[in-house]
């Protein structure tokens, strides 16, 4: 628990500093803008001169009372943290400007960058609080994936910020945005995802058993009926993490090559104590 614990905490303070590099080292410099609570801060900073990192932590401070209520305390707790780590990260890294002559490259790795660090602080269960804590929210409730929530709510301050930043830096924002968001969404579905497998076999104790050993995890036989044969089948399904799935594709094939999988992305997968039963 201990170091379940630790290790959160590290992402977290990880991805801060990730998301500080990527406002102070490419945004700032090429006078770029972002969305959702990041943008205002950006819009601030060209604007009133205001320190970004006053500003993240105050309006953040604001918008995690939402957070409060929706959210669970976990997820509250972390979100902590990663505001108040970025907050001085931004601090520290205030000089390291990384001045770039072209601002559609500053845009393209302020953008991954960004990407990077909210999937790091979203796996140790954080937010970076603002138009995150929405996004949260959004996929909790709807199902809507966090990066295209997120980028919808960031596009809503992104968009009006040509007034301070212009059009042309505006537009750029934009890229920086999208980039983000698909980035965000293909680590969320690297650390996240898991797969589903359905497997039909004449061999199928075996290949439950092996499964079970290699997937530490339960797995369920269906009864079933051939269509055609009109005999009885034992059908596996089992949810396992998306990185172990070629070594469980190796062992279906080594025990029977002529076994039928589907192998399907589940988005959600919760019951910890009905995984056991499985």
């Amino acid at each position: 628990m201990l170091k379940k614990f630790i290790f959160s905490l590290s992402l977290n303070v990880c991805g801060a500093f990730c998301y500080a590099l990527a406002i102070n080292c490419f945004l700032l410099p090429s006078h770029l803008g972002e969305g959702g609570v990041t943008g205002l801060m950006t819009i601030f900073y060209y604007w009133l001169k205001l320190p970004p990192s006053l500003t993240n932590l105050c309006l953040n401070g604001l918008l995690l009372f939402i957070g409060w209520k929706l959210l669970d305390k976990r997820t509250v707790f972390y979100t902590l943290v990663a505001v108040g780590s970025i907050s001085v990260c931004l601090r520290l890294t205030a000089l390291w400007h990384f001045k770039l002559h072209d601002p559609l490259v500053a845009a393209i790795s302020g953008g991954v960058l960004m990407g990077l660090a909210m999937a790091i602080i979203i796996k140790g269960h954080g937010t970076i609080a603002g138009s995150t804590i929405l996004a949260k929210i959004v996929n909790k409730f709807l199902g809507i994936k966090t990066g295209s929530a997120l980028l919808f709510f960031d596009l809503l301050v992104a968009v009006p910020s040509f007034v301070v930043i212009g059009f042309e830096n505006m537009l750029l924002t934009v890229i920086e945005l999208y980039i983000s968001a698909y980035v965000l969404n293909k680590m969320l579905e690297v650390f996240v995802v898991k797969r589903s497998f359905m497997i039909i076999s004449d061999k199928s104790a075996q290949i439950a058993c092996a499964l079970a050993k290699l997937n530490q995890t339960g797995i369920t036989l269906l009864e079933a009926t051939g269509y055609v044969s009109q005999k009885p089948k034992k059908v596996i399904y089992c949810i396992c993490e998306a990185k172990d799935t070629v070594k469980l594709m190796r062992k279906i094939e080594e025990l029977d090559p002529q076994a039928f999988v589907v192998l399907e992305d589940v988005r959600s997968a919760y019951g910890f104590e009905l995984a056991k039963l499985l």
